[in-house]
C-alpha cells in the first residue's frame, strides 16, 4: 500500500479497494464544506443562546425547564450510536458480509430514535409548563439550537434507512462506501454538536 492510499479525509474503506480510495478524497472534500457550513450555523445558534439566556421575561428559566437524568441519558445514547457506527465502519474496512455491516447500523438506528424519542418526551414537558418558543428570548433561542440537532439527527435516521436498503439491493459496492463514509462524518458531527450542548446549554443551565 502507498503513502498516499493509507490516508484519508474520512473512515478507511478497506484496503486494496482502490477504486474507492481512488474517488474517496474529491467525493468527501465537499461534505466536509457543508460540515463546516453547518457548523457555522450552530456556533451562531449557540452565540444567539448565551446572549439570549437571561431574557426570561419572567417565565420559565433553565434551572425550572431541565432534568440531568433524562439528558444525560440522551447524552449515553448518542455516544454508544458513534460507537455503533465505528463498529459498522470496522466491519466494512475488514470486508465483512453486507448483514454483519446492517445490523451495526441497525443498532445506531435504533439508539438514534431512542435519541429522538426521550428529546421529544423533554421538549413536551416544557410545553406542558408553558416554556413554548414564543415566551421568552430565552425559550426562542433554546429551540432555535436544540431542535435543530434533533432534526438532523432524524435526518441522519432517515438516511441510514436509505443505506440499508442499499446495502441490500448493492451490496458493499464503491459508491456504498463512500455514502457510508459521508454518513459517518456526519453522524459524529452530530454527536460533537450535541456534547456542546450538554456542556454548554443543559450543565450551565441547571445551575442558574
Amino acid at each position: 500500500m502507498s503513502v498516499g492510499d493509507a490516508v484519508h479525509t474520512g473512515l478507511n474503506p478497506g484496503d486494496p479497494d482502490r477504486e474507492t480510495h481512488a474517488v474517496e478524497r474529491g467525493h468527501l472534500f465537499g461534505f466536509w464544506m457543508f460540515l463546516m457550513s453547518d457548523a457555522v450555523i450552530f456556533a451562531l445558534l449557540f452565540a444567539t443562546y448565551g446572549v439570549m439566556l437571561p431574557a426570561t421575561a419572567g417565565g420559565p428559566t433553565p434551572a425550572s425547564e431541565y432534568k440531568i437524568g433524562p439528558t444525560f441519558i440522551e447524552t449515553l445514547l448518542l455516544l454508544t450510536s458513534s460507537l455503533t457506527y465505528g463498529m459498522a465502519a470496522v466491519t466494512m474496512k475488514h470486508g465483512a458480509s453486507n448483514v454483519r455491516v446492517g445490523a451495526w447500523l441497525g443498532a445506531t438506528l435504533v439508539l438514534g430514535l431512542m435519541f429522538l424519542a426521550f428529546e421529544m418526551h423533554d421538549f413536551a414537558e416544557m410545553f406542558a409548563h408553558g416554556a413554548y418558543p414564543t415566551r421568552s428570548g430565552y425559550l426562542s433561542a433554546f429551540f432555535a439550537l436544540v431542535p435543530l440537532h434533533g432534526l438532523h439527527v432524524l435526518l441522519g435516521c432517515l438516511w441510514m434507512l436509505v443505506m440499508l436498503a442499499q446495502l441490500r439491493a448493492f451490496g458493499i459496492d464503491a459508491q456504498v462506501k463512500i455514502n457510508l463514509l459521508r454518513l459517518g462524518l456526519f453522524w459524529h458531527f452530530l454527536d460533537i454538536v450535541w456534547i456542546a450542548i450538554f456542556s454548554t446549554v443543559y450543565l450551565p443551565g441547571l445551575m442558574r
